[in-house]
């Protein structure tokens, strides 16, 4: 049999064309590395409901950094105060029970939180180092320790669509929008024992989520014993009566108000903290209201709607409509830049994010995030 003999003009082609192809792939990768670019701080976090995609944005550049699967029906994200990770809840109408959490460093998608019986999760929050959420369908909100991967507190609210929840700094407050019981509940730690479960904070006592709402464990007294010599600590709700639908709410930054934008009235009840009571109901003319934010100077209220095209804009000291702004056909989530100087408000039925001059009051641009944006949230790393 005869050997076939390749002509050694052949052979250097061959031998060419391998290293250039070679050459050419690692010339991709180097590229592909220069082209990577790393998480900014501070970052702005965007949801695509369509997309189911979590994207990161330069706030300087506006650029599209990374984008990441959020799981199934995001509705809301926050980051963690180290700016490190993000927590994005799967919220399915009320049907869903698991929370996404991605890696803002490494951008990627790292694990799904189970819940377990707790379906809904909707409202984030983000305090002492915990990871705060409403399970809507169970009627409460609970707290998630990211050390212990495990749900180390549950709290019934008795309300209807307990829905966003904003957590004090001190871990001294809680306050829950329920939407169909039209009510605000705030949540303050009392000294005095009695059933109430553990405070959330790190270094509470055992969890008691799996015994009810806020229960002890079983075989525990009511109120659970006291740990190294902190005493038992009691949680007093106070149902607040709102407007009908009152989803979207916002703590004023020096946390003497709450304000909550009620959907079906079309108005703006404004609570007096200390009081526990609502001291304005304003006719803001926000049907179909869906978030309400604060300025970071406390000066401006801004409210989103989806039956609306504009942005309505209060002045907080007077508490009258100063501006309302065209920005599309409906919009969802707001988030204000943490030096204050513009807004970003997800516009869902139009595909993209809308920035706010807050200077000017006018539109200053949009981005592409992907389909239905929704929820927004700040990562900033200290």
């Amino acid at each position: 049999m005869m050997s076939r003999r390749i002509p050694l003009q052949k052979l250097l082609e061959r031998h060419m064309s391998a290293k250039l192809l070679s050459l050419t792939f690692s010339a991709f990768l180097c590229a592909g590395a220069a082209l990577a670019q790393s998480t900014p701080s501070p970052a702005l976090l965007a949801l695509s409901k369509h997309d189911h995609t979590l994207a990161i944005v330069d706030p300087v550049t506006l650029k599209i950094v990374a984008r990441m699967p959020s799981g199934p029906d995001p509705h809301e994200v926050i980051a963690s105060s180290d700016g490190k990770l993000a927590y994005i809840s799967n919220y399915g109408g009320g049907a869903f029970n698991t929370i996404t959490v991605v890696d803002l460093m490494a951008q990627m998608t790292v694990r799904m939180i189970d819940l377990g019986a707790l379906r809904g999760p909707h409202g984030l929050d983000y305090a002492g180092g915990k990871l705060f959420f409403t399970a809507e369908t169970n009627k409460v909100f609970g707290s998630y320790d990211p050390v212990s991967q495990k749900i180390d507190w549950v709290m019934g609210t008795g309300q209807d669509r307990t829905h966003m929840v904003i957590v004090s700094s001190d871990l001294n407050r809680i306050a829950t929008s329920n939407v169909s019981s039209a009510t605000i509940s705030i949540f303050e730690k009392s000294k005095a024992g009695g059933p109430g479960g553990p405070p959330p904070g790190p270094g509470g006592p055992p969890p008691g989520a799996g015994n009810g709402p806020g229960g002890p464990p079983p075989g525990m007294p009511p109120g659970g014993p006291a740990r190294g010599g902190m005493p038992v600590v009691n949680w007093v709700q106070t149902v607040i009566p709102v407007g009908r639908g009152s989803e979207g709410f916002d703590v004023s930054p020096d946390g003497k108000e709450i304000w909550s934008a009620n959907a079906q009235d079309g108005t703006v009840s404004v609570i007096d903290v200390a009081k526990k009571k609502v001291v304005a109901t304003l006719n803001a003319n926000v049907g179909g209201a869906n978030r309400l934010k604060f300025t970071t100077d406390g000066k401006l209220v801004l409210i989103s709607s989806l039956r609306q095209g504009d942005l309505t804009i209060l002045d907080a000291s007077t508490r009258e409509v100063t501006k309302r702004v065209p920005i599309g056909h409906g919009a969802a989530g707001i988030q204000m830049q943490p030096d204050g100087a513009r807004a970003f408000v997800a516009c869902s039925p139009d595909n993209y994010v809308t920035v706010i001059d807050l200077k000017t009051l006018t539109v200053a641009g949009h981005l592409d995030v992907g389909g239905e944006p929704d929820g927004l949230a700040w990562a900033v790393r200290p």
